[in-house]
């Protein structure tokens, strides 16, 4: 005669559902004990004792007498009630390294949750515990971080994608600018390292002083430079300012720029002309088609990053040129999701290594 239920294996705990507890209520009126009990139902004799205990309830009888008596209902309403008040074992635990390390990347450093978990997976470093991302903003947003709420996240989740309009595709401002339908696949594609796409950031109104930026579409590189106004001749002092800076590696870097279709960017023949070799044309430009900024998309989340340094309404000129410097380094060191957490700085320098930059560019006559 072969044994029942004989296993070397430890067998896993489940807890008693409620169809068992009513099976136990109807054996109890059967007239059955503890053992047998067990038995049926394959469970450990003291299981079905703690059960007991927990749904005896005393009832009043029609003789006035008191009869104590096990009730289904009530177990499971004491089981659902103690399973509430139960404290979460969180899945940080105890890893103090752990929690110091999400602490000062979410304030010091400003990274989103994403970023955080994302960076310590992508560089392997090691803890004695991991949550992943969603974990992390559930733990946010039940207070588990004492001192650290929603209030410190510069965006709490994805939002949801507003709708465009169609809107009329003839530029009036700039009828003979090269368009973006100009533009080759490969920008489109981000395949090649070398094509931006620039826009100005502009303080309150009353105000000149602004910056002009320029995003790489391929490493979301990011280049921001302190303006005195937002004026033509600003624009072009500044993309003269970058090509003395890169020198022969400039056409390399800069291979493309598309702008939207503000006053400044009008004087764009100017800006395509080299000012170390007038005979040269040293980018190409390209134009979005008027109210789509979804065209230069990236450009657009690059400026909503710096808006979490330099909010809407603050006059740009209180920030000075090392200021402006530590956001554009923040932006370059950013781990970001698109990249495989991986920076932009990370990014650039691995293209730049294996492209033509620094390379003598073949000469393009205007």
């Amino acid at each position: 005669m072969k044994p029942k239920d004989c296993n070397t294996k430890k067998k896993k705990y489940v807890h008693l559902s409620e169809r068992d507890r009513y099976k136990i209520e109807g054996l109890l009126e059967g007239k059955k004990n503890i053992e047998e009990i067990a038995k049926i139902l394959r469970r450990d004799r003291s299981t079905i004792y703690r059960e007991i205990k927990r749904g005896t309830v005393r009832r009043r009888q029609y003789d006035y007498s008191e009869k104590y008596q096990y009730r289904a209902n009530t177990g499971q309403a004491d089981y659902d009630k103690q399973g509430q008040n139960k404290e979460r074992g969180l899945k940080i635990g105890k890893d103090k390294g752990l929690e110091a390390y999400i602490r000062i990347k979410l304030i010091k450093e400003r990274f989103s949750p994403d970023a955080i978990i994302g960076q310590i997976k992508a560089e392997g470093l090691r803890f004695e515990g991991i949550i992943t991302t969603k974990t992390l903003y559930n733990y946010i947003d039940a207070g588990f971080f004492s001192g650290i709420s929603n209030e410190n996240l510069w965006q709490k989740r994805n939002k949801k994608k507003r709708g465009y309009k169609t809107v009329s595709r003839v530029n009036t401002k700039n009828r003979d600018c090269r368009s973006i339908e100009d533009r080759p696949k490969k920008v489109d594609n981000r395949v090649e390292y070398g094509h931006w796409e620039g826009d100005t950031v502009k303080g309150p109104m009353g105000t000149k002083t602004g910056l002009f930026t320029l995003t790489e579409r391929k490493t979301r590189e990011e280049i921001i430079i302190k303006i005195c106004d937002g004026t033509q001749a600003a624009i072009r002092e500044s993309i003269d300012g970058l090509e003395i800076r890169y020198g022969a590696r400039y056409k390399a870097k800069f291979k493309s720029i598309t702008f939207d279709n503000g006053v400044e960017f009008l004087g764009w023949k100017t800006l395509e002309i080299s000012i170390l070799n007038p005979e040269e044309r040293r980018t190409m430009i390209y134009f979005a088609y008027s109210y789509s900024s979804w065209e230069r998309g990236t450009n657009e989340n690059q400026n909503r990053m710096i808006r979490r340094f330099i909010p809407k309404g603050v006059n740009i000129a209180e920030f000075s040129d090392e200021d402006i410097q530590e956001i554009e380094d923040w932006m370059n060191n950013y781990p970001r999701k698109i990249l495989g957490y991986k920076t932009a700085n990370q990014m650039a320098k691995k293209y730049l290594q294996s492209d033509s930059f620094g390379k003598r560019s073949k000469r393009v006559a205007l």
